[in-house]
């Protein structure tokens, strides 16, 4: 049985590719981490330094707090951590690292004299057991209780955008913890889930019931059951991957990443993908102007054949038949249409195979097997084209 973490599980669900160069080939990357990753650490680990503190009963003043963090940003800042291109030109690390300061002020004034509830845990690194036997890593940033017996699961959070309740209320990681605090804490009344959001200044706050946890974690061992049996890694290119550490050496990134070390222009313009992207663009276009001169012409034609009375027209080479004939409109919503059809026992005369929807069926799964074994299962290449921004231009 392995180990599991929200954040393993994550990256299966937003990249299999990432999923696979992290924990099964376990590629080392140059970049170690990203700006805001590393960012959030450092808040993460100051806030830390003040519970612990206060776990003692050792008061930390504010510009003590603010001191720790600054010293641990100098020592632990290094010029590989990845910041995101389009983000160089508005902001760069010191940005980062004041954002990161007035999260910690921002806390620091408004949960003052932190006497909220009693800490029990910090950055945990406990495991509970799932029912399938798999573990789970249950790393809580700050765990507490009252009096009431009220126990308190609380994260914080660095990101720019406000965790509204009904995400709050479907969020797995920390709903996952509540399970592990009401089978090692047997008088919690109730698990409340808290995520700080420091940008904001602000708390997002969930619960949930034992049905509810009972049904994530059926879900949870169903969705490392699909990890565990998965036997391709596709890669999934969404807006993440500007801050994924493996962007460089990714299929879908390695060639721009060359392309960017390429500081002339000229040397760009003669690498083999560009000619090749350029060529295959123009041939595009020019596919698109003779479509659309086809449809203008055929018009043409038609027009022609109906003013003379012709249906043959003739070319110096060639001739050109202009033949009128009956088709059917089909209407816009087909079910009538279909139910007739099959109560006049015809519908299957006039059925199609939907060869789309098939290969769909036999690729993702929901055929039968016995039909699986009819057909066969082949590599091919689908291409198109899209804008991207500009590298290498003479402006």
């Amino acid at each position: 049985m392995a180990t599991y973490s929200h954040s393993r599980v994550s990256t299966y669900e937003n990249c299999p590719y990432q999923y696979k160069l992290r924990y099964i080939d376990k590629v080392k990357v140059d970049v170690p981490t990203t700006i805001e990753a590393f960012m959030g650490d450092m808040v993460h680990q100051t806030l830390e330094f003040l519970y612990k503190n206060k776990k003692f009963k050792k008061r930390v003043a504010k510009n003590i707090l603010i001191k720790f963090y600054r010293d641990l940003w100098k020592k632990n800042y290094s010029d590989d951590i990845l910041i995101v291109k389009a983000d160089k030109e508005n902001v760069d690390a010191e940005n980062y690292r004041k954002m990161g300061e007035k999260f910690v002020s921002d806390y620091y004034d408004r949960m003052k004299p932190f006497e909220q509830i009693t800490i029990l845990g910090l950055e945990t690194t406990d495991r509970m057991t799932l029912p399938d036997g798999n573990q789970w890593h249950v790393r809580i940033d700050k765990l507490g209780c009252d009096s009431k017996g009220n126990y308190f699961v609380c994260d914080y959070k660095t990101n720019s955008r406000m965790k509204d309740q009904e995400e709050a209320d479907e969020d797995r990681q920390l709903a996952l913890y509540s399970i592990w605090v009401k089978d090692k804490f047997k008088d919690a009344k109730s698990v409340k889930l808290i995520w700080h959001m420091l940008a904001f200044n602000k708390d997002a706050v969930s619960e949930r019931t034992d049905k509810q946890l009972e049904k994530l974690q059926k879900e949870v061992c169903e969705k490392i059951k699909e990890i565990e049996n998965a036997k391709e890694f596709p890669r999934n290119r969404t807006a993440l991957c500007d801050y994924c550490v493996y962007k460089e050496i990714c299929p879908s990134f390695k060639h721009e990443a060359e392309l960017e070390k390429i500081e002339d222009v000229k040397k760009f313009k003669q690498d083999e993908g560009v000619k090749l992207v350029d060529e295959y663009s123009e041939i595009k276009m020019k596919l698109g102007e003779l479509k659309k001169q086809d449809e203008e012409f055929r018009e043409k034609l038609i027009a022609y054949a109906k003013q003379f009375d012709v249906d043959y027209i003739y070319g110096s080479n060639k001739k050109c038949s202009v033949k009128e004939f009956e088709k059917i409109v089909l209407p816009e919503d087909k079910e009538e249409l279909i139910k007739l059809m099959k109560k006049k026992g015809v519908y299957e005369d006039f059925v199609m195979l939907n060869y789309m929807r098939l290969n769909s069926g036999v690729i993702k799964g929901g055929v039968d097997d016995e039909i699986k074994k009819l057909v066969e299962i082949v590599k091919d290449f689908r291409l198109s084209l899209s804008k991207r921004r500009d590298i290498g231009s003479d402006e």
